[in-house]
Formats: C-alpha cells, sequence, structure tokens
C-alpha cells in the first residue's frame, strides 16, 4: 500500500511539473494571441502550429507597398510546406494607409492578387499598440528579443513551435537569401 501511494504521489508530481512547464513555454508563443481577420472573422494564430509564420505590417500608400507583389511569390512557393504570411495594415507610420478593412482587402487584391491572410487595421506602435506588437516587440512577452516597428513593411519570423525567431526591417525583401533560406529548413 505504502509503494502504491508513494507511485501516485511521485506521478501527480511529474505531471503537475510537467503541466507547469508547459504552460510557461506557451506564454511565450505566439498560439496565445487571437486577432480579427480583414473580414472581421477570428484568426487564432494557435491553428497554426507547425507551421513557419511571416508577420508583416503593411500599408497601401508606401514607398515598400510593392513588397506585396513579392510576400505573394513568397506565399505562393511555401504555402504548402507548411509557411504562412500574416499581414497587419496599419496607419502609423505617414498616413500611409487610411483606408478601411474592405477598401484594403480590394486593393491588395485588385493590385497585388495578395491571398495570404490578412488581418485587420490595428496599431503597431505607441501606447495603443495592439497585443500582438506587443509580443512581437517586446522581451518580456516573447523572451528573445526588444525591438522597436520602425516603418511599414517590417518583418518578424516565428517558427513551427511559435516562437517569435528574428525580425527584418522594411528595406528587406520578402524574397531575401536569408528568409528563404529559413523556411526552407
Amino acid at each position: 500500500m505504502k509503494t502504491f501511494i508513494l507511485s501516485l504521489f511521485f506521478l501527480l508530481l511529474f505531471t503537475t511539473t510537467l503541466f507547469s512547464q508547459n504552460e510557461d513555454e506557451k506564454d511565450y508563443t505566439i498560439y496565445q494571441y487571437t486577432v480579427e481577420d480583414i473580414y472581421g472573422d477570428d484568426f487564432d494564430f494557435n491553428e497554426l502550429f507547425g507551421k513557419k509564420v511571416m508577420i508583416v505590417n503593411t500599408a497601401s500608400k508606401c514607398g515598400y507597398t510593392p513588397q506585396y507583389e513579392e510576400l505573394e511569390k513568397l506565399y505562393q512557393r511555401f504555402k504548402d510546406k507548411n509557411f504562412i504570411i500574416v499581414g497587419f495594415p496599419s496607419n502609423d507610420f505617414g498616413k500611409q494607409e487610411p483606408g478601411t478593412n474592405e477598401e484594403i482587402a480590394q486593393f491588395c487584391k485588385k493590385n497585388y492578387g495578395v491571398t495570404f491572410p490578412m488581418m485587420s487595421k490595428i496599431t503597431v506602435v505607441g501606447k495603443n499598440k495592439h497585443s500582438i506588437y506587443r509580443f512581437l516587440t517586446e522581451k518580456s512577452k516573447n523572451n528573445v528579443l526588444d525591438t522597436k516597428v520602425r516603418w511599414n513593411f517590417q518583418k518578424y519570423l516565428i517558427d513551427e513551435r511559435g516562437y517569435l525567431i528574428k525580425e527584418f526591417s522594411s528595406n528587406v525583401s520578402p524574397l531575401d537569401k536569408e528568409i528563404v533560406e529559413w523556411i526552407k529548413k
């Protein structure tokens, strides 16, 4: 009887420790976030488990707007290989995304044939920064690095386990060799 109770105690202790570790790990992953897509539906990052993710803040009237074309090429090339791009329109820099969600969706489809998921327009800097961008830019939330969103089309890479890996500035092409090689790994 003592052996049974002792075994039960150690099993309970092991299970509790394991569960606590998984919860701690989840605190630093993107999987804890659900956002609204450009059509007003929920987009749960938890459903992307096992995929590499690029998150990019976008704008329709920016010098970097032609990167939509490169983003779409990258998405088409790797979307069947556990890779996804998630775009977040933002009007934070130079008022270069003045449109409504509907106008943004139409612009992206008509001018660049965008098929990767686009989210509702959000704020990516300042005191009203969206929680997903707090995760991307604050080491206390992502356990990797502190960054600052400096302009439209800044890119963040998330690995298959939901962890932030790296950030790329706006002037880095989505088709940059380092990004493509990371996706291929």
